[in-house]
């Protein structure tokens, strides 16, 4: 019996967090679950990663951001197996994520009340996080890849989505209005599925926000508002914000390298053999010259080229 209540109050203090935790995590809470940023952040605690960065992020590969973050102990960052608008362009950007479970009329109905209170929001649920997005963010969404009656973003949000953000979405559920929103030139988005009903329709509460700005899953990842969002090639990869810099770092040195690589063996000047394996000092000698003739015209700022080379001892 005394597990019986135990077990019941835990659901009813489960239910109550889950009500409060649709409005907008605090600042301090934030700031205490991401502590390896030490930059600057939004009002609201979230890591703000510099727009230098992010507009660097978009040559990283995936192959690229994952071998730096595994190396870090980060195994789960990875997300595949989505549909795309724009599949051949790049999407980066801060993470603003929120997060739906299957609806439920006693939590959605206080859930509505609480949030009506707050800031004088009138608008439906999914709309709440769409008003909190800046220029730069991506809205990063766990609808538990509702299909059918799931779909809480069509070409109206979509519109609103872009004009806040220049960005399109990471959405682990349906879509709707599929054809508006791929007239969005640059709204280059990630989505599980296209259906053409409405979440929340003639009264049926499909869906009921639960997060917003918390800690989410998109797949196998647990994503964290101000994660770096890379997604490209069909796939999404999301990068925490202390890792941002040594991820494009990392990738801007692999480019090289392969740029340096690949002309010297379109020259014959060397075999694959020597450009696979370790490279030897006459080949890294040659790399550093290279690197000195071609500074002005390389993909990769200028001063991160002298910042390579003034690490090298030839």
């Amino acid at each position: 019996m005394k597990y019986i209540i135990h077990l019941s109050l835990f659901f009813f203090f489960l239910i109550q967090s889950l009500v409060l935790s649709a409005q907008q995590i605090s600042k301090e809470e934030l700031i205490f679950l991401t502590p390896e940023w030490k930059g600057e952040r939004f009002p609201d605690g979230r890591p703000k990663v510099p727009d230098a960065l992010i507009k660097r992020m978009k040559l990283v590969t995936h192959e690229e951001a994952w071998a730096v973050m595994k190396g870090k102990g980060y195994k789960y960052q990875y997300a595949e197996g989505w549909q795309c608008i724009n599949p051949d362009s790049v999407l980066v950007g801060r993470a603003l994520t929120a997060t739906f479970m299957p609806g439920r009329p006693d939590v959605h109905k206080v859930t509505d009340e609480k949030g009506h209170s707050k800031d004088g929001r009138i608008k439906s649920q999914n709309s709440w996080p769409i008003d909190m997005l800046v220029k730069g963010d991506v809205y990063v969404v766990d609808q538990f890849g509702m299909h059918e009656d799931g779909p809480t973003i069509g070409d109206n949000l979509g519109n609103s989505i872009y004009a806040k953000t220049g960005n399109g979405i990471v959405y682990d559920g349906a879509v709707r209005d599929i054809a508006g929103l791929k007239e969005l030139g640059s709204f280059t988005s990630f989505f599980k599925s296209y259906h053409p009903s409405h979440h929340n329709q003639e009264g049926n509460l499909n869906t009921t926000l639960v997060g917003i700005n918390r800690p989410t899953r998109i797949g196998k990842v647990m994503v964290m508002p101000g994660d770096i969002v890379l997604g490209r090639d069909g796939a999404v990869t999301f990068v925490p914000p202390h890792l941002v810099e040594q991820v494009v770092k990392t990738s801007e040195v692999v480019r090289l390298r392969d740029m340096f690589g690949h002309e010297r063996l379109r020259q014959q000047k060397y075999t694959p053999g020597q450009i696979d394996t370790r490279w030897s000092d006459e080949i890294e000698k040659d790399f550093s010259a290279w690197l000195n003739a071609h500074i002005n015209e390389l993909p990769v700022p200028k001063e991160q080229i002298q910042e390579l080379l003034k690490t090298r001892t030839w």
